[in-house]
């Protein structure tokens, strides 16, 4: 007697098969949860630093960005003459530009007096740096010498300058070893290159830092005209001015610093490889479980097969446990994730986040690591003759 493959489609096989035995599945849930955990922590961590590696390029208010040749990222700048900067209003389309100096110093926290590198940017106040509204008059306040604007996402090793600051408490400390005032919070956010940031003026960043040539800047922001094509003007640009300096797009500016931290150092690599380790791990737990089902319950099989089923239809029965195993394993590591994010964001301050790319790329990669287990563990189902196991 033979059975229609509707028929046995009606018979939730597969999941009967996983719930047998209730500590085989919860196991296979808990591996899959961790690889699934893994992979989200991984590129979570992975994503943050691309991210937080730009958060000041993304708010400098240009449309091209005047570097040097020799600038290899944010952390390692070196300076160009700023007469390049000006040679650039002889581009009809340039409206306005904005020197900028960048470079690590050393603060002092007010409280326990340890000092800790924070990364400052000196301008003219008079010049428009980021393109929160706001900003212009709290700029304002740094024409007077030797005043800061302190960046409130610091990490707390810097201080309590905020509270100190929003309770109306003078706050001075030290910048390398030279005696600063803070007059106001920005919201920058720190990176992996740069736990906190601070601006001021040229003027004082020239003298907390004697050693940069006052006629040397490290970025040039160059806005340009209302329906200028910021493009088309980086390639004039470059094609004019003198090979000590190198021209821009701002979104090129970005790709610019995300490409060192992808290709010029470890760190994305390991956290990429730290991700396919979870998915590695995944695939041996998800194998191991299936093929083990598949092996106690071959008699089983081969009795479905004895009464007329193909050997196709037993396929897509593993197939239907490998999707099951993917869903409820990754809707653990979902919600962990999400928790664990929270924990990194509040501890850390980096804006690592659960957006919908991550969410769908790693149930993808969940449900490929169940699914080609599954198809892995099908071999075995070729074992299931009816002659031999009877």
């Amino acid at each position: 007697m033979s059975f229609s493959f509707l028929k046995f489609r009606k018979i939730p096989l597969a999941w009967l098969l996983l719930t047998r035995q209730p500590l085989r599945l919860a196991v296979a849930i808990a591996g899959i949860s961790f690889a699934g955990i893994l992979m989200f922590m991984q590129l979570g961590f992975r994503d943050g630093l691309f991210d937080t590696s730009v958060t000041i390029h993304k708010l400098l208010d240009a449309d091209l960005v005047l570097i040097s040749p020799r600038s290899k990222s944010s952390i390692s700048m070196s300076g160009f003459p700023k007469r390049r900067l000006i040679q650039t209003l002889a581009v009809e389309d340039v409206e306005k530009t904005a020197p900028v100096n960048l470079n690590y110093l050393l603060w002092r926290n007010p409280e326990n007096l340890k000092t800790r590198s924070i990364l400052a940017l000196g301008f003219n106040p008079s010049d428009s740096l980021l393109l929160d509204e706001g900003f212009s008059k709290k700029a304002y306040k740094l024409r007077n010498p030797s005043r800061v604007l302190f960046d409130k996402l610091s990490r707390p090793e810097f201080g309590p300058i905020e509270e100190w600051f929003l309770s109306e408490k003078k706050v001075e400390t030290e910048v390398a070893g030279k005696r600063v005032i803070v007059e106001g919070l920005v919201e920058l956010g720190p990176s992996f290159g740069a736990d906190g940031n601070l601006i001021t003026s040229r003027e004082t960043f020239l003298r907390l830092f004697p050693a940069n040539p006052p006629g040397s800047i490290e970025i040039g922001l160059v806005k340009l005209k209302k329906g200028s094509d910021p493009e088309l003007i980086s390639r004039i640009l470059n094609n004019s001015l003198p090979n000590d300096v190198r021209v821009l797009t701002k979104n090129q500016f970005i790709e610019f610093e995300k490409n060192y931290w992808k290709n010029s150092t470890a760190i994305g690599f390991i956290f990429s490889l730290g991700a396919l380790m979870g998915f590695v791990v995944g695939c041996v737990v998800v194998y191991q479980i299936l093929y083990s089902d598949v092996t106690d319950h071959l008699p089983e099989y081969a009795t479905l097969l004895a009464m007329g089923y193909r050997l196709k239809s037993l396929f897509f029965v593993v197939a239907r446990e490998g999707f099951l195993l993917a869903l409820f394993g990754y809707l653990p590591a979902y919600f962990s994730g999400q928790i664990l994010y929270s924990v990194i964001r509040s501890s850390t301050k980096l804006p690592i986040i659960m957006d919908a790319e991550k969410t769908i790329l790693i149930f993808v990669l969940v449900l490929v690591m169940c699914m080609g287990s599954a198809a892995v563990a099908m071999r075995k189902l070729v074992d299931a003759d009816p002659a031999e196991i009877f």
